[in-house]
């Protein structure tokens, strides 16, 4: 059976992207479509929709309020299901032709935060997204009846679908690459031997970092935006007495880097490599990780590393991170409570967290959305592997 694919605008980084990409690998005659495509080759043949011609592709907030008309105003095609990957509005996609009555499933990565759940997500604050959002909600929420089957990549985004969209979803939790993260780490020390000296790095970047790096550390990675709530791993650092490592990038540095003045001991690591980012996992203590996500791919990352996890008690974490088995969750954020987390997290085994992060592997992905989609559509429920073989 032939179906198609359908992804918001793809970038070279991102987690709906890598989604996007093992859906591809399991469903390989698939077409694939998107609003436009700026990954810089990362994904080759996949089509674009009107906006990429216009000045709009280089603003995805410009181009929102124009969005949901252009979804649906697909080309007329044939296929005996669509598959919409959304985390905006690529659920409403609708194409001419046969395929505009073929069976429509949506795997979503969240409904849109800055239109339903702007306290999450700032993007959504303002003024003029307010107005937009509030006609925005009734068109979204009548598009979210037409799928013939929902997939929520957490059972956090479950209960927001339902609570928005009105509508029942399944838990398919995304794919993380455990079984390359693990097999890297069978190759190098891990953070259970501080002392063991680190191998060569990749680039002479990367040397220097890893020699700076403290015997013990908390790891914070992620963008450096106000949502991610870099400043509690600083504090963690502070109530537990542990140097803080934060690595990545973004419009919150500097704040970030004057609140490190008041504790003393915090090393920032911009956008480093993956093959840092992975002996940073390794290295760490535990990695502390504040944001309230949809699922959150880097606490799963970590485990796979052997490193435990310190995470919101809210969110998709709550979901991976096995609190005292794991690592630890946070409800308060308080001095005692993040002093009492580390701890607990620290004693973690690192076994437990590797077998904990096997079960969110890219192959568990493939198997399940590949049987949800049959079930839904009668396609082959065989799906292609990472390797390129089938799964049976």
């Amino acid at each position: 059976m032939s179906g198609i694919l359908v992804h918001e605008w793809l970038a070279r980084h991102g987690g709906s992207e890598n989604v996007f990409e093992v859906l591809a690998r399991v469903f390989p005659d698939a077409e694939r479509f998107c609003l436009w495509d700026d990954s810089d080759g990362r994904f080759p043949g996949v089509q674009e929709t009107m906006l990429a011609r216009t000045p709009l592709r280089h603003s995805k907030a410009a181009a929102l309020p124009f969005m949901p008309a252009v979804w649906r105003h697909l080309p007329e095609r044939q296929a005996d299901w669509v598959l919409c990957s959304s985390h905006l509005f690529a659920h409403h996609a609708r194409f001419a032709g046969p395929a505009r009555t073929a069976p429509k499933l949506v795997y979503a990565h969240t409904p849109a935060r800055y239109v339903w759940t702007p306290e999450l997500d700032g993007r959504g604050s303002g003024l003029a997204a307010r107005a937009v959002s509030s006609l925005l909600k009734p068109i979204d929420r009548q598009r979210a009846a037409e799928p013939v089957a929902i997939a929520a990549n957490s059972a956090f985004v479950a209960q927001r679908i339902a609570d928005t969209w009105q509508r029942e979803a399944t838990v398919i939790h995304p794919p993380v690459d455990v079984s390359g993260i693990v097999a890297a780490a069978a190759h190098h020390p891990t953070a259970q031997h501080p002392a063991a000296q680190h191998p060569a790095a990749q680039h002479p970047d990367d040397a220097a970092a890893l020699a700076a790096l403290p015997s013990q550390f908390l790891l914070g990675v992620s963008r450096f935006v106000p949502y991610k709530r870099l400043d509690r791993v600083i504090e963690a650092g502070r109530a537990s007495g542990l140097p803080v490592v934060l690595a990545g990038s973004g419009p919150e540095e500097a704040r970030l880097r004057e609140s490190a003045k008041a504790h003393g001991d915090v090393l920032f690591i911009r956008d480093p490599s993956p093959a840092l980012l992975a002996q940073l996992y390794r290295r760490a203590l535990a990695l502390v990780f504040p944001a309230v996500e949809d699922f959150g791919i880097m606490p799963v990352e970590a485990m796979a590393a052997g490193t435990p996890v310190v995470a919101n008690a809210v969110g998709g974490t709550a979901e991976t991170v096995i609190d005292g088995v794991t690592g630890a969750l946070v409800a308060g954020w308080g001095r005692d409570e993040l002093a009492d987390a580390v701890e607990r997290a620290a004693g973690a085994a690192s076994d437990a967290c590797v077998a904990r992060a096997f079960e969110f592997d890219t192959p568990v992905f493939e198997t399940r959305i590949a049987q949800w989609v049959a079930e839904h559509t009668g396609a082959d429920a065989h799906p292609r592997t990472s390797d390129g073989g089938f799964r049976r």
